[in-house]
């Protein structure tokens, strides 16, 4: 994007109100935060960030405090970018946005979730944040009717961006052993034989780079990975693996990387 986006914490109700009229734009009237909600959000330890482009809101962030009985920590909760100006890096430029602005009000951990399928936010999220995740939650919303979950158990990576750590030493040697075996089936990626009894301190679990292509192609192969993905990455997390990053294996193939630490 030529044009500069700037970024602004947003206070006021009229800019919270700009926020949730983005969100129906984005997904559904019924599905966006009411005003209210983000307004004591805003007053009681959260924030919620605005993109704009020539004063237009193209895009927002917003998280809220979070505690789980031991330790505080930011809870990511939604991004949004408008239709038009997606695929520019405004989403990344937010998440930076949302580190700043975190540690400036104290936060050391800032946690979200994802669907570990859908690999342009892995990449965002594990390549080029540097979140890492060790916790794989199963079906954590419920049923969704919206066009990207609509039939599909919504499991979720729980991921964790630690502010103040130097991070998981990523090891970039490509030599590991994959946990899911593949083939290549009418142009896609189809899941043969799964493997839980590896223990090498390094290891790879393919995963599609279009699913929601192979939903509306074949939804029984999109289920296949989700049943085949949830089994794989229970058991590891399970066994003391932390999902540290994504590669790109070659084209719609992708693979993440599991350490064990």
């Amino acid at each position: 994007m030529k044009d500069e986006v700037i970024i602004h914490n947003l206070q006021t109700v009229t800019e919270l109100e700009k926020v949730r009229e983005l969100e129906a734009l984005i997904w559904s009237l019924e599905d966006s935060v009411p005003v209210n909600q983000t307004v004591a959000a805003v007053k009681n330890g959260g924030f919620v960030l605005g993109a704009f482009l020539h004063e237009k809101l193209i895009g927002f962030q917003y998280s809220f405090p979070g505690f789980d009985g031991a330790k505080v920590y930011l809870c990511s909760h939604s991004l949004g970018i408008h239709p038009d100006y997606r695929a520019f890096g405004v989403g990344e430029k937010l998440k930076w946005a949302q580190k700043e602005t975190a540690l400036l009000k104290g936060y050391e951990l800032i946690t979200w979730t994802y669907d570990p399928l859908e690999t342009v936010n892995a990449n965002l999220n594990l390549h080029k944040l540097g979140g890492v995740c060790c916790t794989y939650l199963e079906d954590v919303y419920g049923v969704m009717n919206d066009g990207l979950n609509s039939g599909m158990a919504t499991d979720r990576f729980l991921v964790e961006w630690r502010l103040k750590s130097d991070g998981v030493k990523r090891d970039l040697d490509q030599d590991g052993l994959h946990v899911i075996s593949t083939d290549q089936c009418n142009g896609n990626l189809t899941p043969v034989e799964i493997h839980l009894n590896l223990t090498a301190d390094k290891l790879f679990v393919s995963v599609p780079g279009n699913f929601q292509a192979i939903k509306t192609i074949d939804f029984s192969l999109a289920k296949q990975w989700r049943e085949a993905t949830r089994k794989v990455f229970s058991h590891y997390f399970q066994e003391g693996y932390i999902a540290t990053d994504l590669r790109k294996e070659k084209e719609n193939q992708y693979y993440y990387v599991l350490q064990k630490l």
